[in-house]
């Protein structure tokens, strides 16, 4: 009695017949050729396409299940590829500069036929704003919300989610999810990691929290398939420290169309600030500045700490007490922050240890006079012809007192910014960048 079923007896007949059919057609050298039962021209065996190197019987067999398996005898099935990005508040949000490059990459991604799944916070995104696009996907875990523990415990469940659904590969932002990378690596998601900066350099981080993303640092440099860092001197760094290379990819800016000064104030005669209240960023030494620098100009600060504290407090202090300060607090209107560059007569930047600042970027895409804080970072994105100032209140006082002074001054810094932001950072040019890499890393996964 024969113990081959009836269907795999029958249809192992049918596949000696077609190759009898197609054997003196064969082109010479090729090896695997596309099965179909037929006695004629190949034609699907069901409504799903024969794929490379299946037999009739399998793919029979397979289309019964629901399903085509794909064998990889020489060349790759075209999957769509699907992306995870973890590390952020989600989509979209407008909290920082994790944020505002998701805001631009998603989309662009989704555009290029990639589904795109980002990974978030309660209460943190827009979910009705306009600029939304709907073909990103956006899922919001748990965690707990403080400033030592979120960026931990947010990062392990959206990690967990991540592992479970298995994208081709996934963006982490941030080293302190370099603990969850062995997860993502044992589910066979391939990781692409932006290591931020030197978080373990910052001042607000007290002896713990530096000691926890350095012990992240190094848990990037082990598990991670690629490293992105947006500055060339935080590559130094991760060179030097950890032995790990990787790829440059900084931040982008978006020129606009001219517009109107905004919040009735007069282009040209007020001095701007952005920035997140934290000593690094050196708001305590502009905040000293402001006191003095108000009484012959007008200044405007955009930025809080987020978590309310002394900086909040001299900032309010400095609007009820100085009639030519306004201070905004956080801006999440983009056409309002971009006016407010453009219109600026100096902008300073006081960034020191966070690689290419997405903050100096857009206000070099926008055109603003740029005073930065003499660092390697500020350096970089600047180049050789930008305006520098070393940090103490006079020095700040005095450069910030030279830019609106001088039109040329003002005309020559305003023209370096535009020319350094057109040639270096553009969005379509960081995204056209991730997604290159993105696509190699899918590609490369193994099943």
């Amino acid at each position: 009695m024969n113990p081959t079923p009836g269907w795999f007896a029958r249809d192992a007949g049918r596949t000696r017949q077609w190759r009898a059919h197609v054997r003196g057609a064969r082109p010479a050298g090729r090896r695997h050729q596309t099965a179909t039962i037929a006695s004629g021209p190949p034609r699907p065996i069901c409504a799903r396409q024969t794929q490379v190197g299946f037999s009739p019987s399998h793919a029979r067999h397979t289309c019964r299940l629901g399903f085509v398996r794909t064998l990889q005898l020489g060349r790759r099935r075209d999957l769509r590829r699907s992306v995870a990005i973890i590390g952020t508040r989600g989509y979209p949000s407008y909290y920082g500069g994790f944020e505002t490059a998701v805001r631009r990459l998603a989309p662009y991604l989704a555009e290029r036929n990639w589904d795109v799944t980002v990974y978030g916070r309660p209460g943190t995104t827009k979910p009705n704003d306009p600029q939304r696009d709907p073909r990103v996907q956006s899922v919001v875990t748990r965690g707990i919300e403080s400033r030592s523990l979120s960026t931990l415990t947010f990062g392990l469940t959206a990690s967990a989610a991540a592992a479970a659904s298995r994208p081709s590969v996934a963006l982490v932002m941030n080293v302190a999810n370099g603990f969850y990378l062995p997860l993502l690596k044992a589910r066979g998601v391939a990781t692409l990691v932006n290591v931020d900066g030197i978080e373990w350099d910052r001042e607000k981080w007290g002896r713990g929290a530096k000691a926890m993303f350095r012990a992240g640092a190094r848990m990037t440099a082990r598990f991670a398939d690629q490293l992105v860092f947006d500055a060339h001197a935080i590559g130094d760094r991760w060179r030097s420290e950890f032995h790990r290379d990787g790829i440059f990819i900084p931040y982008g800016g978006e020129a606009k169309q001219p517009t109107d000064p905004p919040l009735d104030l007069e282009s040209g005669k007020y001095i701007l600030v952005v920035a997140r209240f934290v000593p690094e960023n050196s708001v305590p030494l502009f905040l000293e500045a402001a006191k003095e620098l108000s009484n012959r100009h007008q200044i405007v600060i955009v930025g809080s700490s987020g978590y309310g504290g002394a900086l909040d407090d001299e900032a309010a202090w400095l609007q009820q007490n100085r009639t030519g300060v306004r201070w905004l607090g956080h801006v999440s209107d983009d056409d309002l922050l971009f006016s407010l560059l453009e219109h600026a007569g100096a902008y300073f930047h006081g960034h020191s240890v966070g690689g290419t600042n997405p903050a100096l970027v857009q206000a070099m895409a926008c055109g603003a006079p740029v005073v930065a804080r003499d660092t390697v970072y500020n350096r970089e994105v600047l180049g050789p012809r930008g305006q520098f100032v070393q940090p103490n209140v006079r020095a700040i006082v005095r450069s910030l007192d030279e830019m609106m002074s001088s039109k040329a001054l003002r005309d020559e810094a305003r023209s370096n910014a535009q020319q350094r932001s057109a040639e270096e950072y553009t969005w379509d040019l960081v995204c056209s960048r991730y997604e290159a890499e993105l696509e190699r890393l899918s590609d490369a996964r193994t099943f």
